[in-house]
């Protein structure tokens, strides 16, 4: 029996009369044995033990938070064989256990990912934000004919993208700028992230979530250098993609035993050390140039804020899997810091720059 099916028997026999979208759980399962519905057994358990859950006793998408306590509490346990011993699997279902490894630290959680997840809607968001990215360098490779130190060029900063400490009055280049490389080293270390995290992250944890968390480090990033590096302009997306990597990162240290992603010591280091070494050449390009250039370069404090935003903001994403945000307190606690330094970067580039009388570059 398929899905249609089941929802035209539910109706049939009046059991949502008033059309809610819930039953209760009692009901559920009696409907199950009576008719003999050829359902899975782990995910009819995943469904009573999340009904069991819920305050109201009904079957619902979203899970609560007492959702791991009701499997621990032997409410409804779940099979205890792990998805590794999954045989039969395609290729892309092998992909899906291999993203549920990679991100989630508990097995509930890995095998609830793998039994629910659908194809549909795909990552759109880091494979888009990646590609226009791309797009945007050739053309401005192609058009400056430089590949490699884009920013050097004279021409490169009268790019509508990139912020500019003279043009803070254009507001979209706090965000637009992350369209903009240095080049191609810089592009290439970006997108490898994005697409080799980001991409498993907006599998698991969906576009709303993954989508706010990179965005918030780009605006993060533009907005610290704005304060910190007055002088300096900013281009890449490296706000958001260290908003992504250490809130990944950050999540498997605190799960570092319930994590089963292979070489995870290794990686981790390596994962820390490519990260430090973008940074150092950030802060090499930025106090000693090795070309000639006509003012400031990109400032390297955008990597630093991304890397914050995703230790206190992303932290509290990745470990609200299949939980609502707004129920938590944590999450409000990072709303409101966050709100507060976007209050106060709003009135410093307002203010502050006319009270200080800081000196920066003439806008291209």
């Amino acid at each position: 029996m398929d899905r249609s099916s089941l929802l035209q028997l539910i109706q049939e026999q009046q059991l949502d009369p008033e059309n809610t979208g819930f039953i209760g759980a009692e009901t559920f399962a009696g409907l199950v044995h009576s008719h003999e519905l050829p359902l899975d057994p782990t995910k009819l358990d995943m469904l009573v033990a999340l009904a069991q859950s819920n305050e109201r006793g009904q079957i619902s998408s979203k899970r609560s938070s007492s959702f791991k306590r009701a499997i621990a509490n032997g409410q409804r346990a779940l099979p205890q064989d792990g998805l590794l011993d999954e045989p039969g699997l395609g290729v892309y279902k092998r992909f899906v256990r291999y993203v549920a490894y990679e991100i989630l630290p508990c097995e509930v959680d890995r095998r609830w990912y793998f039994y629910r997840h659908r194809s549909c809607p795909p990552p759109v968001f880091m494979a888009s934000v990646t590609l226009a990215q791309i797009i945007v360098f050739l053309c401005y490779g192609a058009r400056l004919n430089k590949w490699v130190l884009q920013t050097y060029h004279p021409e490169y900063m009268k790019s509508p993208l990139v912020y500019h400490p003279g043009h803070r009055a254009r507001a979209w280049r706090f965000l637009t700028y992350m369209f903009m490389h240095v080049g191609l080293e810089q592009l290439g270390f970006n997108a490898l992230l994005q697409l080799m995290i980001g991409v498993p992250l907006e599998m698991v944890h969906g576009v709303l979530r993954i989508s706010l968390l990179y965005l918030a480090g780009v605006l993060a990033g533009s907005l610290t250098v704005s304060i910190t590096d007055m002088r300096a302009p900013v281009v890449g997306g490296s706000g958001g993609v260290y908003a992504l990597c250490s809130a990944h990162l950050a999540n498997v240290v605190m799960n570092w035993a319930g994590m089963r992603c292979p070489y995870k010591l290794l990686r981790m280091v390596l994962a820390l050390v490519c990260m430090s070494s973008e940074v150092g050449r950030a802060v090499w390009l930025r106090f000693s140039p090795p070309l000639p250039a006509s003012g400031p370069q990109p400032s390297f404090m955008a990597h630093l804020a991304g890397a914050v935003v995703g230790v206190s903001m992303g932290l509290t994403i990745l470990r609200s899997y299949e939980e609502r945000l707004r129920d938590q307190c944590g999450w409000w606690v990072v709303l409101l810091a966050y709100g507060t330094f976007l209050l106060f970067a709003i009135f410093w580039n307002v203010f502050a720059y006319d009270l200080l009388g800081a000196d920066i570059p003439p806008p291209p």
